[in-house]
């Protein structure tokens, strides 16, 4: 069931099959919920990505954004895509109906956003981060606030960004140098610059809501002594109407190499000594409170690098079938062979089966983590504890592996294409210019890798990731029991007993005067860890695919003839998808794997040489 931009049939087979999202809806908490709710937002939502949203992408990229007498311009289709799109409810579901949501499980938004971000993710970073900045004053704010803010910004009539990055402040957040002066009346005068600042500035709503990291005069340096501020690009009249101009002005935007539908831009507040902050929560609680909103944008860039790679597969599957190129390689010597759809060749299949078996695993293990927020949410206090415990140790995985895998999917889509994937007259290309950017912003992947090796690993004295060992573990017992599966749980066995051990060897040399080791390596620790998690979901996969594979044999009388199996996979839709789902497990495993063990080695050596190299060694 595809529809060139995400398998559907996967989709309910990851909900309902494997992750059993019903199960949450015996809950309290999503008790007016059900599965036909689930699949008649999955249709809905599918038809907005297609119809509404989806025409905006080539015409969004091509037109960009403009920067004209102080003012962003968006690309002229993305208006009345953005009304249709918050006319639906579809920019904050998963909140309480009190604030203007349905309550909605994260599990089935983040299916319906997978739709969304397919379609356009430079269209969605308005109302993501609309969301993302309005929940952070529903968690954090005074009543004040949210009457002021938090409802317009819900209701997608006013949008959001998050600043916290600034010229010579990126990744290291606490050398800030905007700054928060106390006025009498409790409220603060904000001085300094943010740059790459996403939505930042646009005419697709009357006002921006910008949450500012500043410093309050007279607060310690580095990141404790941050406070965070609401900052609105207007200010607000007493009856909540738009105000003056409250001095935040853009500077620029910048000329990207992707997402050129999605404004990036400077901002300039207090030039003139004018702009006005509110803060919000504590003071110095800033990189505390921003941090919510951040772990939540790193799970939905996690959601764009899918995205992107699920469209690029699609239509890479698509092209493949369609594509008549050259005579099957066990036919060249025929004078009267005749060219093949290129999904034909061997090396076109091994592509796209690539390509699939990661689109797959990284769906999975982004769903999984939605799905734990809402058992954190959902369970009783003592199991509480577990599910938020996945969220946590899965965060930097989601938007790091997935971002890195994405990237190397659009790639191969792109290869499947051969020359044309290079060109504009295709969408393949501009998937992967608007995919590189994930890998970067929200803390780039490297920092991802370092919060998982120095902080997520440790967390609860390591009982997060024993957990997760633990879910892992029951995979291989159980696909062990199947025959066809054996071999590859096997593999999978493998990995894992080669990622236990790194994990406390690193554990080790992080006590040591070794510890550069494990902060060398973390990238790679993280590569594998995502590895591993993705063979996990694949072999689960692959396990409940063999149980339904073999009751649809018995029901066709099927269980004993290979013959009537193969042709069952060309005339039963349900036979070939799962078919499809155990080749995907394998081929991970025989692909990918077989190379964890010995990954895991390389990083015990203990080599310093990146370390060791003098920096004049690297170009002479």
């Amino acid at each position: 069931m595809s529809n060139l931009l995400v398998n559907s049939r996967d989709q309910q087979f990851l909900l309902f099959e494997q992750l059993g999202i019903e199960k949450l809806f015996q809950t309290e908490t999503f008790k007016d919920f059900s599965k036909d709710d689930a699949l008649m937002m999955l249709t809905e939502a599918e038809k907005i990505a297609l119809n509404v949203i989806l025409p905006t992408y080539a015409a969004g990229d091509k037109e960009g954004c403009t920067f004209k007498d102080g003012k962003v311009t968006v690309p002229k289709c993305y208006h009345d895509a953005y009304k249709k799109y918050v006319e639906g409810g579809w920019l904050c579901p998963i909140e309480p109906p009190e604030v203007g949501g349905q309550g909605m499980p994260v599990v089935m938004a983040t299916a319906n956003q997978e739709h969304f971000h397919a379609a356009n993710f430079a269209l969605l970073s308005y109302p993501g981060l609309t969301h993302g900045a309005a929940a952070l004053i529903e968690h954090f704010g005074t009543e004040e606030l949210k009457n002021k803010y938090m409802y317009k910004m819900f209701a997608g009539q006013w949008t959001g960004t998050m600043c916290l990055t600034e010229p010579g402040a990126g990744s290291d957040v606490g050398a800030l140098k905007a700054t928060a002066k106390r006025l009498s009346d409790g409220t603060f005068s904000i001085t300094g610059t943010k740059c790459f600042i996403t939505g930042g500035d646009h005419d697709l709503t009357e006002n921006i809501v910008h949450p500012v990291l500043a410093r309050i005069e007279g607060d310690s340096p580095g990141t404790g002594g941050i406070s965070i501020f609401i900052v609105p690009k207007y200010r607000v009249n007493a009856d909540g109407g738009i105000g003056e101009a409250n001095d935040v002005h853009t500077g620029n935007i910048e000329h990207k190499m992707g997402i050129k539908g999605s404004a990036t831009c400077t901002l300039n507040f207090g030039d003139e000594g004018k702009c006005i902050g509110e803060l919000l929560g504590k003071e110095r609680e800033g990189m505390k409170i921003m941090f919510f909103m951040m772990n939540g944008a790193r799970l939905d860039v996690g959601l764009q690098g899918l995205g992107h790679a699920s469209a690029a597969l699609e239509h890479a599957i698509a092209y493949a079938k369609e594509r008549i190129q050259s005579a099957p390689v066990w036919e060249m010597k025929s004078p009267d062979a005749k060219a093949v759809p290129i999904i034909q060749h061997p090396d076109v299949r091994r592509d796209l089966l690539w390509m699939k078996a990661h689109v797959e695993g990284i769906r999975a293990l982004n769903y999984f983590a939605a799905y734990c927020m809402d058992m954190a949410k959902a369970m009783p206090a003592e199991e509480k504890e577990k599910w938020q415990g996945f969220v946590e140790l899965l965060t930097p995985v989601c938007k790091a592996y997935s971002s890195d895998k994405a990237m190397e999917v659009c790639s191969k889509a792109i290869d499947v294409y051969g020359g044309y994937g290079y060109c504009q007259e295709y969408p393949v290309e501009q998937y992967m210019r608007d995919c590189k950017i994930a890998s970067i912003y929200e803390g780039t992947n490297g920092i991802q890798a370092l919060d998982l090796v120095g902080r997520k690993l440790a967390q609860r004295r390591g009982m997060n990731v024993m957990n997760m060992f633990g879910e892992i573990g029951a995979t291989i017992a159980k696909a062990k029991g199947i025959g066809e599966l054996k071999a590859y749980a096997a593999r999978l066995e493998e990995a894992y007993n080669a990622l236990v051990d790194l994990t406390m060897t690193l554990a080790q040399l992080g006590k040591s005067s070794s510890f550069i080791i494990p902060i060398l390596n973390a990238s790679s620790y993280l590569d594998i860890f995502g590895d591993l998690l993705v063979g996990h979901f694949l072999l689960q996969s692959a396990a409940l695919a063999q149980e339904k594979l073999k009751a649809i044999y018995a029901e066709k009388g099927a269980e004993e003839s290979k013959g009537m199996q193969r042709a069952l996979v060309h005339e039963n839709a349900d036979v070939a998808y799962y078919t499809g789902k155990i080749a995907a497990a394998k081929f991970f495993a025989v692909e990918i794997l077989c190379t964890v063990k010995a990954r895991c080695e390389a990083i015990k050596s203990a080599e310093k040489i990146p370390i060791e190299m003098a920096d004049e060694s690297f170009t002479c």
